[in-house]
């Protein structure tokens, strides 16, 4: 490392915010950007640890070291060919990705990692104002197509590598605009979406094909794209959100949380409501919002029903409340079990943990509170933990409306899934073995969230790359098979 004592002599200071007040008047992003010699500084603090854990933590395996000393030392071009290596995305990944690497770095032994994620970001958008993000146009081509079928970051990821191997991906997208979970799930305080612009400009002129308003299986059959297309990659993601049966799921005013993010993005692209909203509006203004869900989503919930103008908002968890630090001595260079605070739990919520929603009470067809009780752990009769209401804690809470945000129980069966014929696993994930990610149907790969359930754009990233590799050395050995 260029600097061997700097997690010695400079402390960590990561990026800074505006203020809740200032933030919630806007969409926009709101982390301030501390400048080139700050971000160097703190890269600086990175250490000669003999073994980087944050390889392991980082599910790209980034170069984290690599880049830390060529920031350092200002020599920022290095520094984004070295993240370009391993990470499609870094302007993603450096906004949205909750960063285990930082959880893995030895300096988290005393609390006081590397800003990695900063630093990674800082890289990726010195880059593109600098104008050093090009297009890397593959010399010839294959004459091989493959059809990705979904535009989230695992088909992104996916279609980009096979593009520069020389093959021709085309992108089938359901809704009318690419980016799939990075366009309509991740709201634009988190995520700018002029972010993803450009990275489909760069893709269009490497050779990818983006088609969107194409729901694969509904509009256009998987038998037809077989026909078409050498190899099809089911690239989807697990959309398939966890429901709440109970008495009063009926009611209005009860959403997925999903519908919710989604229209509200819409509305900030521009499209009138009509078209964002569909036959029913969902909004917080005015409301007192209950988000069920302790997640990433929930989190999402919270922040866009504050800009929105909620009265209240709350938040229930039904685990119990994790503690304030976790053991280090059991837990790293794992990603630990411990509170953790969301920018948008810091800009107002109350939250509530070890409760489970039993009811949903309304009036004249629409909610207007939830009965509820604390909840605990307990053994089953087969020895699985189980959460049960705890007799004699039920009370109510009012609420207008009710978001379901408790994760997505796989992709959505109707559609590419079951017009593929492929194999699902116990979760009702497509089967597919990790590294291989051909699926029991010929010629049929898939990855990301599709193949593994729910998870962090960053697996999508590194599942999107390696499908792409595996699809690359199927089409090579099919090429050699012709020759």
């Amino acid at each position: 490392m260029g600097n061997p004592t700097g997690f010695l002599e400079v402390d960590r200071r990561d990026r800074a915010a505006a203020p809740p007040a200032e933030r919630l008047k806007t969409w926009n992003e709101f982390v301030e950007e501390p400048g080139r010699e700050a971000v160097g500084r703190q890269a600086s603090r990175c250490m000669e640890c003999g073994i980087p854990f944050c390889h392991g933590g980082c599910p790209v395996n980034n170069l984290i070291p690599d880049w830390n000393d060529l920031v350092y030392k200002q020599d920022w071009k290095a520094a984004i060919d070295r993240l370009h290596q391993t990470n499609n995305f870094p302007e993603f990944t450096g906004r949205i990705c909750p960063a285990p690497c930082e959880a893995a770095c030895t300096l988290n032994l005393v609390d006081a990692p590397v800003t990695i994620k900063s630093i990674e970001r800082e890289i990726a958008d010195t880059a593109w104002n600098e104008g050093w993000v090009k297009p890397q146009q593959a010399r010839r081509g294959t004459g091989k197509r493959i059809a990705v079928v979904g535009s989230g970051p695992a088909g992104l990821a996916c279609a980009q590598q096979l593009a520069r191997a020389g093959h021709a991906p085309t992108v089938f997208e359901k809704n009318d605009r690419i980016g799939g979970l990075l366009r309509y799930g991740i709201p634009d305080f988190k995520l700018e979406k002029h972010h993803i612009d450009r990275r489909m400009q760069q893709m269009e002129i490497e050779g990818v094909i983006f088609r969107c308003g194409m729901n694969v299986g509904v509009d256009v059959t998987v038998e037809r794209l077989m026909d078409d297309y050498d190899v099809l990659v089911l690239a989807g993601g697990a959309e398939q959100p966890r429901d709440l049966p109970i008495p009063g799921r009926d009611l209005g005013g009860v959403h997925f949380a999903m519908d919710f993010l989604t229209q509200q993005n819409k509305r900030n692209a521009g499209d009138p409501e009509s078209r964002a909203a569909g036959n029913s509006t969902i909004s917080a203004e005015g409301k007192h919002v209950l988000v069920i869900g302790g997640g990433d989503t929930g989190s999402d919930c919270i922040g866009t029903s504050n800009r929105q103008g909620a009265l209240s908002v709350t938040q229930f968890e039904i685990m119990p409340q994790p503690p304030l630090r976790e053991n280090k001595a059991l837990t790293w260079p794992n990603w630990p079990l411990k509170l953790r605070t969301s920018s948008s739990q810091e800009e107002g919520a109350e939250r509530e943990f070890s409760v489970v929603t039993t009811e949903f009470i309304g009036e004249d067809g629409r909610v207007t509170g939830v009965r509820c009780a604390r909840s605990e752990m307990v053994p089953d009769t087969d020895g699985r933990m189980i959460i049960r209401p705890v007799a004699g804690t039920e009370f109510d809470i009012k609420a207008d409306l009710v978001l379901l945000a408790m994760g997505f129980t796989g992709p959505r069966q109707q559609g590419a899934v079951a017009d593929s014929g492929v194999e699902l696993s116990p979760s009702g994930a497509v089967k597919a073995a990790f590294g291989e990610y051909q699926t029991s149907t010929p010629r049929i790969f898939a990855c990301g969230d599709m193949r593994r359930g729910q998870s962090l754009v960053v697996w999508a990233i590194r599942e999107g790359r390696e499908c792409a590799s595996a699809v690359d050395a199927f089409l090579a050995a099919d090429i050699q098979r012709a020759a």
